[in-house]
C-alpha cells in the first residue's frame, strides 16, 4: 500500500501526531514560527510539524529554499552533535560516526528504523513481478519481491519501506520517495531473511483535460522486470507493529492494497510458526473490495482459513456483488456494523488489538457501527476508543 498524504516525501498518516523534518539549506531564522531545533554542523536543521499541516510546511521550506531530507514520527529523528557557536569554523562530524547519547540508548526498542536514507539507499532487485487482480476486477495490483541478500536492511511485521522512482520530475528533479507497505514477514516470502515484498496498486486517472495519468512511483513499480534494480530507503513506522503477545486477538480491518501489513501478520501467525512465535490467539480480518476478482491474495487467504479454522476468521465486503442490510452496496463498514457486538466483546480484552488500514472514509462508519454496540452497553464508544489508543491497543494507517 502505498502513502500519498504527504506530497514529496511520503509518509503515514497519524492523525495528530508530531513528525520531524530533516532540513538542509536553511538556518533558524528562516524557520521562525516552526518548532525547529538548532542547526546542526552539518548545516541541518529539524523542523517538528503537525500531521495535518505537513503539506503547508512542506511548501514554505521549499519557497525558502530549504530541501527536505528526511522525515521522521518524532522521536526517531537522528541525534546528532549541534554546531558550536563558540567555533563555526569547526567541520562537522560524520553523520555515520554519530554515537547515541546514553539516553537514546534506553528509549532503543530493537525495532529497525531509517537504515537506508534517500540520499544512501539500498539497491535491490526485483525478483519477482505478479498481477494479483483476476480476470474481470478492476484495476492492475502487483505483488513485488525484492532481493535485500546485499545489505543491511531489516524490518519487522507492520512498517513501510520507501521506494525512490528513476528519472526526474517535469522540473528536473530527482523523484521523491513513495512509502509502500511491506507485504512480508520479517523473514521475506522465502523465509530466508533475504527479501523484502510489496503490494502496489497503479494510480491511474483522469486529468482536466481527461488524459490518462498513471502513477510514477506505482507505474515504475508494476513495470519492473526480475532483475532490475530497485533503490529502496527505510524501514520506516511503529504505529502498526504487532504485539509480542502470542494469545493476543487481532482484528484487522482492510480495503484494497491496505492488505499489505495484514498478510505479513497472517503469515507470521500461521505459515512460519518460528520457535521465537508461535500465535495461538485469534485473528480476524475484515476486507472490502469491489469484485470477488479483486480480493488480493484470495488463496493464501482461504487456504489459512481453512486449515486454522479456530484461529483465522475471514470475512469479506464485497462492494459490487453484494448487499448490506438496507439494500445497498456492501461496503467494509457494513460488515463492522454486522459483528460490532461481537466485536465490542473482543475489545473488552486487554489482549486485543485492531488495526485499520486502507482508505480513510472507511473510518466514519466503522465508528458508527461500534458506537451502536457501546450504548447497547451503556458506554461511550468515542471514550473507549480513546482508551483504545492510549494502550496502544487501536492502530490506525489510512490514506
Amino acid at each position: 500500500m502505498y502513502y500519498s498524504n504527504a506530497v514529496g516525501v511520503g509518509t503515514t498518516t497519524y492523525g495528530s501526531r508530531l513528525f520531524v523534518y530533516e532540513v538542509e539549506g536553511l538556518g533558524n531564522k528562516s524557520v521562525a514560527g516552526s518548532d525547529a531545533s538548532k542547526t546542526r554542523k552539518s548545516g541541518r536543521t529539524f523542523v517538528t510539524v503537525a500531521y495535518n499541516r505537513m503539506n503547508q510546511e512542506m511548501k514554505r521550506i521549499t519557497r525558502l529554499g530549504g530541501k527536505i531530507v528526511g522525515i521522521y514520527p518524532a522521536g526517531e529523528e537522528p541525534k546528532m552533535a549541534m554546531a558550536s557557536s563558540s567555533d563555526p569554523s569547526t567541520p562537522p562530524a560524520p553523520e555515520a560516526a554519530a554515537a547515541p547519547t546514553p539516553a537514546a540508548k534506553k528509549k532503543d526498542d530493537g525495532i529497525p528504523v531509517n537504515i537506508y536514507r534517500p540520499k544512501n539507499p539500498y539497491v535491490g532487485q526485483c525478483l519477482s513481478n505478479d498481477e494479483l487482480v483476476a480476470e474481470g476486477g478492476t484495476g492492475r495490483v502487483r505483488h513485488l519481491k525484492f532481493d535485500i541478500s546485499g545489505g543491511d536492511l531489516k524490518y519487522v511485521e507492520g512498517q513501510s519501506i520507501g521506494i525512490i522512482p528513476p528519472g526526474t520530475d517535469d522540473k528536473g528533479k530527482p523523484h521523491k520517495l513513495r512509502l509502500y507497505s511491506i507485504a512480508s514477514t520479517r523473514h521475506g516470502d522465502d523465509v530466508d531473511d533475504k527479501t523484502v515484498s510489496l503490494c502496489v496498486r497503479e494510480l491511474e486517472y483522469k486529468n482536466e483535460a481527461g488524459e490518462t495519468v498513471y502513477g510514477t512511483c506505482s507505474r515504475f513499480l508494476c513495470e519492473l522486470n526480475p532483475g532490475d534494480d530497485v533503490a529502496i530507503t527505510g524501514p520506516v513506522g511503529k504505529e502498526m507493529l504487532l504485539p509480542p503477545d502470542e494469545d493476543a486477538n487481532i482484528i484487522m480491518m482492510a480495503t484494497g492494497t491496505g492488505i499489505a501489513p495484514f498478510r505479513a501478520y497472517l503469515w507470521r501467525m500461521f505459515k512460519e510458526q518460528h520457535e521465537d512465535y508461535k500465535f495461538k490467539g485469534l485473528a480476524w480480518l475484515f476486507f472490502g473490495i469491489p469484485y470477488s476478482a479483486n480480493i488480493l491474495y484470495r488463496e493464501e487467504l482461504e487456504q489459512l482459513q481453512r486449515e486454522f479454522p479456530d484461529n483465522f476468521r475471514l470475512t469479506y465486503a464485497i462492494s459490487r456483488e453484494q448487499q448490506n442490510a438496507d439494500g445497498g452496496k456492501m461496503y467494509l463498514q457494513n460488515r463492522i456494523q454486522e459483528n460490532a457486538d461481537e466485536i465490542w466483546n473482543l475489545l473488552q480484552s486487554e489482549k486485543t488489538h485492531a488495526y485499520m488500514c486502507g482508505l480513510r472514509g472507511m473510518e466514519g462508519g466503522i465508528d458508527e457501527g461500534l458506537s451502536g454496540a457501546a450504548e447497547k452497553q451503556g458506554a461511550n464508544w468515542s471514550e473507549f476508543q480513546k482508551q483504545l489508543k492510549k494502550a496502544h491497543r487501536w492502530h490506525v494507517e489510512t490514506y
